[in-house]
């Protein structure tokens, strides 16, 4: 092949002109525009998660707040009578009185006379039907073998 083929064909590159020469010579610049484009949809996706797990560990942080508040409220880690009274406090023979307790760090209770040992809980009334004035004591026992003791009356008319 001569040798001025060769010159012609750079010079025939140089000059091209159609639309495979416009993809040419705009490949570059859109292949730019595409990694820039992926980028900024990137950076977008990655700072909204970054701000859930930001807003979640916040929201956690003040659960764990308002839990400790409560638990604080109810007695902390101690054993702690929060509540023992007769509703209503006075009846007429043959009516029933709802007698209710609430506990905090408990393993059991136990409510004498007679009406036996019951579950731990933050709040329940027992629905009794004395037959004449009673004092109730509630004996409540900790996993370490602390007891906490309280009492309400009933009176019977």
């Amino acid at each position: 092949m001569p040798e001025n083929q060769d010159n012609w064909d750079v010079e025939n590159d140089r000059h091209e002109s159609g639309p495979a020469a416009t993809i040419r010579m705009l490949l570059p610049w859109t292949s730019a525009l595409l990694v820039l484009a992926l980028l900024w949809t990137g950076w977008t996706f990655f700072s909204r998660h970054r701000q859930i797990v930001e807003a979640q560990q916040e929201a956690a942080e003040r659960e764990a707040k308002a839990d400790q508040a409560t638990l604080n409220l109810l007695g902390g880690d101690r054993l702690t009578v929060l509540d023992f009274y007769a509703s209503p406090g006075a009846i007429h023979r043959g009516m029933h009185v709802s007698l209710c307790y609430g506990v905090s760090n408990a393993v059991s209770v136990v409510i004498e006379p007679d009406l036996g040992s019951w579950k731990p809980a933050i709040s329940r009334c027992i629905d009794i039907e004395p037959k004449r004035t009673t004092s109730y004591t509630l004996t409540a026992k900790s996993a370490k073998g602390q007891t906490k003791t309280a009492s309400a009356t009933v009176t019977v008319e």
